[in-house]
């Protein structure tokens, strides 16, 4: 061990801790924003309540499953350890390289560039278009600075320890739950028409994607594969703005009783967010024609729900401060556990020596530091977009192997204590399985500009591990 018992982890983590953790690593802009795309793919009410039902169910069902495996190896390091534990050290170095690569970092820069456009929208002079540098291809934009400095001051309060950023955190995320609370339940009091409600439900289950050609709304139908296609892009917005529950995996060294506490917080968590979302979009679809929902400016179909609740003034006000308060919120999760898998990966020898050592405040601070370098170059290289839509392929590649993993440890390991059973085994995980798997298939046929570079940053791990071996 690279740690002395004076200097290492720190059980001080409640169960209400770590369920903010699983909910504000989830809400960051997605449910502000997705369902605009949602129904322009899906094309009814009906298709694009599915995909997020659909999409909070497979989370669930992934979350419970987890479960087992939390109380199999509560350790820093999470699911790195579960793939260590259930196939081998090679396995769990391409899973804990992808999060470093893009799946964590890129998350993390592109909540922090959202964060960063709606501080822009409250004071234009902090935005996007306010460009300082100009070189070739690449522009530097204050929002830019501003994602990058969020970031930094995140990373430095979770240095301090983990009681900052649990504080952190718990304000947030309970900031943030009762404000969507809050929008939704003035949504269907005060902006809900019933006329638009039945005009959004008469057809609820004609499948088509929608386009604007000449000021109309031009609907197309769907054949039976560009069903499937539109389904694919669908869930990768949906599954992505429900990911980032296992974060609260890569600390179990910091929560207490993380035997059966882990597994509590993730189904707590995952299904108050899964609430949360379906709620919203029903919002959504009692306040807003559904082509305003398909053709939001800028796809913020939150800014739209707002304006018709509040007003035009109020209502854009409020989401871009509840969305800042969300991403804000989410960062610090995302930032708070994502080192936890670096230290263990150092431990093992495959990542840098320092990323193994606590400092005084028992977290482990190099690691946050490369962490907070690798995303804020993600920040700079203007691609944080793109980014983000490669991460949900490499998620849906790993939580396919781990949950397949539990099938592999029942068979293998079957004496290690079990504080929790995957709910529903073997029928619940080998769905899951068989859904994510179909749908990365989908995403490899449909998306293939995202999802074959996705797949492309998990292969370059396969070099990077036998150098990491050789130096080791």
């Amino acid at each position: 061990m690279s740690t002395t018992q004076e200097n290492a982890f720190k059980p001080s983590l409640s169960l209400v801790d770590a369920t903010m953790i699983v909910a504000g690593s989830m809400i960051g802009s997605g449910i502000f924003i997705v369902s605009a795309e949602v129904a322009r793919s899906m094309g009814s009410s009906g298709w694009m309540m599915a995909m997020w039902v659909l999409a909070g169910v497979v989370t669930l069902i992934a979350a419970l499953s987890y479960g087992e495996l939390s109380g199999m190896f509560p350790k820093a390091g999470g699911q790195y350890v579960y793939l260590r534990e259930a196939y081998n050290p090679f396995v769990a170095f391409l899973f804990g390289w992808t999060q470093f690569g893009v799946i964590q970092t890129g998350t993390i820069a592109a909540v922090a560039m959202a964060f960063a456009k709606y501080v822009g929208y409250l004071a234009p002079e902090l935005g996007e278009n306010n460009v300082l540098l100009t070189i070739g291809a690449f522009k530097l934009s204050v929002a830019q600075l501003v994602a990058i400095a969020s970031i930094i001051v995140l990373t430095y309060i979770n240095t301090k320890g983990v009681k900052n950023g649990k504080i952190i955190q718990t304000v947030f995320t309970f900031t943030k739950l009762f404000s969507l609370f809050g929008l939704i339940i003035f949504g269907l009091i005060i902006g809900a028409k019933a006329e638009i409600w039945n005009a959004n439900w008469a057809n609820a289950w004609v499948s088509g994607s929608l386009k604007v050609a000449d000021g109309q709304v031009i609907t197309t139908a769907l054949s039976t594969m560009a069903f499937f296609g539109a389904v694919a892009v669908s869930m990768k917005g949906t599954l992505f703005s429900s990911d980032a529950w296992n974060n609260v995996t890569f600390i179990a060294g910091e929560i207490k009783n993380p035997q059966k506490n882990i597994g509590r917080a993730l189904l707590l968590g995952t299904l108050i967010v899964t609430i949360i979302y379906v709620a919203a979009n029903l919002m959504y679809l009692a306040v807003l024609p559904f082509n305003e929902i398909a053709f939001a400016e800028q796809d913020r179909v939150g800014v739209a729900a707002a304006e018709r609740i509040f007003g035009a003034g109020i209502g854009a006000v409020t989401i871009a401060v509840m969305i800042i308060i969300s991403t804000f919120g989410c960062n610090n999760g995302l930032i708070l556990s994502g080192a936890r898998i670096y230290y263990t990966m150092a431990e093992d020898g495959l990542f840098f020596k320092k990323a193994g050592h606590l400092n005084k405040f028992n977290v482990p601070g190099y690691g946050l530091w490369v962490q907070c370098l690798w995303a804020s170059l993600l920040c700079l290289s203007g691609k944080y977009n793109d980014l983000l839509a490669m991460v949900i392929f490499g998620v849906l590649v790993f939580y396919v192997i781990t949950i397949l993993g539990i099938f592999v440890l029942r068979r293998t390991r079957p004496e290690i204590p079990r504080s929790y059973k995957a709910f529903g085994y073997p029928v619940l995980p080998a769905l899951y399985i068989l859904v994510a798997s179909a749908l990365a298939i989908l995403l490899l046929r449909y998306e293939p500009e995202y999802a074959l570079p996705g797949l492309g940053i998990i292969l370059l791990g396969i070099p990077l591990y036998y150098i990491a071996l050789r130096k080791k």
